[in-house]
């Protein structure tokens, strides 16, 4: 399968380049494919003559998004569009991914795809708009929702992983602080790279969840993170409300792989992704 995967340099596009080892994947670099020109999109997908698109590419800052909510639906709904439009005008898969933060977390148990997403974020909104938008054309199209996504790659926006965090400071002796009343669906974007790939093969368009199973709060994950990695040290368990930041988040937005599962695609719990993850980060330093 020829692949046009954009936002390859990512945290998920890392790893698909790196699993998807029987496909023939074209990467353009950020500065090479503006998502906000229809010319360039049409002639790249020309050029490439691509099976499949997969865009991995957003603008995730949540607190960035907030002050600047224009860029938030250029990139993550408009720009979105013109990909499901391009893809459709040329009979080619599309694969799009979304985030739990379409949903508003006032709930107790993980959301399904049947849920009535309610974003109460300028992220979460210019997301669900690219969903809405894609979803109108009833193309060849996937719209795959995560949550939480960590990979071997740095985030961009952060620099560091979760995990690499809590773990640096507990080995450096530095207090640890995580949240301990938001409740989500850390997902290791290996295991997130195999399930897009054999969902691809299914051929059953639409929207749907791809998350590591089973919600967990932060520090419930943190705390497993550190017992993995064989780090002793404790772990201040603090208040959302005492984390100040500009855009609101979801207090519960763990996510039910529901659709998957109906297609035999199941993905591991989140305690086995820290696991997959701990150890591709050592192979990887090898």
């Amino acid at each position: 399968m020829k692949l046009l995967l954009i936002g390859g340099s990512g945290q998920l596009g890392t790893e698909i380049r790196t699993r998807w080892t029987n496909d023939k994947i074209i990467a353009p670099p950020h500065d090479a494919l503006d998502l906000t020109d229809d010319t360039r999109i049409a002639e790249t997908l020309d050029t490439v003559a691509p099976d499949l698109v997969v865009n991995c590419a957003a603008f995730h800052n949540v607190d960035r998004c907030e002050e600047e909510p224009l860029r938030a639906f250029e990139l993550n709904a408009v720009a979105v569009d013109r990909l499901a439009r391009a893809c459709a005008e040329r009979d080619c898969t599309f694969v799009t991914i979304s985030t739990d933060y379409v949903f508003s977390g006032e709930t107790d148990r993980p959301y399904t795809e049947a849920d009535v997403p309610q974003p109460i974020s300028a992220y979460g909104t210019s997301k669900f708009a690219g969903e809405l938008l894609v979803a109108r054309l009833e193309g060849k199209a996937f719209v795959v929702r995560t949550c939480g996504v960590y990979g071997r790659r740095p985030s961009a926006t952060k620099g560091y992983t979760f995990i690499d965090r809590v773990v640096a400071q507990a080995k450096a002796g530095e207090p640890n602080r995580v949240v301990s009343d938001v409740v989500a669906s850390p997902t290791y974007a290996g295991d997130l790279a195999d399930a897009i790939r054999a969902l691809v093969e299914t051929k059953a368009y639409g929207l749907y969840h791809a998350c590591n199973v089973g919600p967990v709060s932060w520090y419930d994950f943190a705390c497993e993170a550190l017992r993995q990695a064989g780090v002793d040290a404790s772990i201040e368990p603090i208040s959302s409300s005492s984390w100040k930041v500009a855009a609101r988040r979801p207090r519960y937005s763990a996510l039910a792989n529901a659709k998957l599962e109906a297609l035999g695609i199941r993905m591991p719990r989140w305690q086995d992704g820290i696991a997959a993850y701990l150890r591709d980060r050592v192979a990887s330093a090898l």
